[in-house]
């Protein structure tokens, strides 16, 4: 923690970082001391970079998003300013609108909503050139890797070159790199953006090399009510070039006493479960009520576990929200494999979007869209909307394309997927 000023910021570096070598940097150190001279500055090294342990899975979104939580309790921060650098910005992007009661305002500087290209979304590299990549970082990690794209205006001087070198081993090693990297190629936050309702504030350099104007332009259209703002240049590190027109206007835009906050809506997995009863077996000994109730207890017990919140249980199915769509799939599978124990079958339908908060009441598109996920369901599946899908990348779980599907009410064709068997049950 650095600074004390009045709000609390929290700084996500992009791809790798390290937490003593951003001050070996004079550029870097400048930059971060004036963030620090209008806030308590909270910088972190994401788990398995920098400083932080090594781990042999890097986290997924879900899970940064707890590190940030941690890292917030331990400086004993309740609410935060995040700011998200290039891809820091799609994890800030899911903690503000899944937790907007911690979130003071968001700041995005060159960042993006995805990472490859589709006609939607024209601006991200191609697999092809992705793998390219992933080719230098095989082949050149220990060197100035990217670094020709990231701040050509200082590629050329020797002593960037040798601490951008320097940084890049020091905060992570180069299969952790590698990983990070391809896990980053999977992120797709865009349904996810118009779902934000902190104040934000989009960053980006005209000409950036590495991620191109029009994604944060395209960021900023989809979050209501952003500001985006422009600045000349070709650097797509925020603190080579021009850092002092940036920070004026993050500082101005954080230090804004009109922002407002909207707590009843946020950001949620939400998980339908449609329960039926299995054909009767006299060797259970249990009644009808019996067998639902004992079901009942154990679902609850899954869903305290996986943090859960359950808001609607009756005979015919219950309703519950998640704070990351990961765990939602997680305790779905759990439920589902233990319900033939009860005489039970339940067909699980999982959406992650907007959802309304009111009065221990949950409602919104995000439900309904969930229950017509479940009612599309087989015995015993849980299915998931290419939303969930896109926002667990490198958690290891595995989809079978289940085909596009008309959802009643919802514009469009909706592609779902059936959670493979065999999914981790346990957080």
């Amino acid at each position: 923690m650095v600074g004390d000023g009045p709000l609390d910021l929290v700084f996500v570096m992009g791809w790798v970082s390290h937490l003593e070598y951003f001050w070996k940097e004079p550029s870097f150190a400048r930059f971060l001391r004036r963030l620090a001279s209008f806030s308590r500055l909270i910088l972190f090294d994401k788990r398995g970079t920098g400083l932080s342990d090594r781990v042999a899975a890097l986290p997924t979104l879900e899970e940064r998003m707890d590190d940030v939580r941690a890292v917030m309790d331990a400086a004993g921060s309740e609410r935060a300013a995040l700011l998200g650098i290039s891809e820091g910005g799609p994890m800030c992007s899911l903690f503000a609108a899944t937790y907007p009661e911690k979130t003071i305002a968001l700041v995005m500087i060159g960042t993006y909503a995805k990472r490859i290209w589709d006609p939607e979304y024209p601006w991200a590299p191609t697999i092809e050139a992705r793998e390219r990549f992933f080719d230098e970082i095989r082949d050149r990690w220990g060197g100035p890797v990217g670094l020709d794209v990231r701040a050509p205006s200082v590629a050329a001087d020797p002593a960037f070159s040798a601490w951008w070198s320097t940084y890049l081993r020091m905060g992570a090693s180069p299969g952790a790199a590698l990983r990070l990297t391809q896990m980053n190629s999977e992120i797709d936050v865009c349904r996810v953006l118009p779902t934000i309702r902190v104040p934000a504030l989009i960053l980006h350099r005209t000409a950036d090399r590495c991620l191109l104007v029009e994604e944060g332009r395209y960021v900023a259209g989809l979050i209501p009510g952003a500001r985006f703002v422009e600045f000349p240049g070709e650097d797509h590190l925020p603190f080579v070039g021009d850092q002092d027109a940036m920070l004026d206007e993050i500082e101005a835009f954080l230090t804004d006493s009109g922002h407002r906050l909207e707590l009843d809506r946020v950001l949620a997995t939400v998980m339908c479960a449609r329960v039926s009863l299995l054909p009767d077996d006299p060797g259970r000994g249990a009644t009808v009520s019996e067998r639902l109730d004992r079901f009942y207890v154990h679902a609850r017990q899954e869903l305290e576990w996986f943090r859960g919140r359950c808001f609607e249980a009756q005979s015919g199915g219950f309703i519950s929200t998640f704070d990351g769509p990961a765990r939602a799939i997680r305790c779905a599978c759990a439920i589902s494999a233990a319900a033939p124990r009860f005489g039970v079958d339940v067909r699980m339908g999982l959406h992650t979007g907007e959802c309304d908060m009111r009065n221990d009441k949950v409602g919104g598109v995000a439900v309904d869209m969930c229950e017509q996920v479940a009612a599309h369901a087989g015995a015993s599946d849980v299915l998931v909307s290419r939303t969930v899908k896109d926002l667990v990348a490198g958690s290891g779980l595995q989809f079978e394309d289940h085909g596009k599907h008309v959802l009643e009410g919802i514009p469009g064709d909706w592609r779902l997927f059936a959670v493979e068997r065999g999914a981790q049950t346990r957080p």
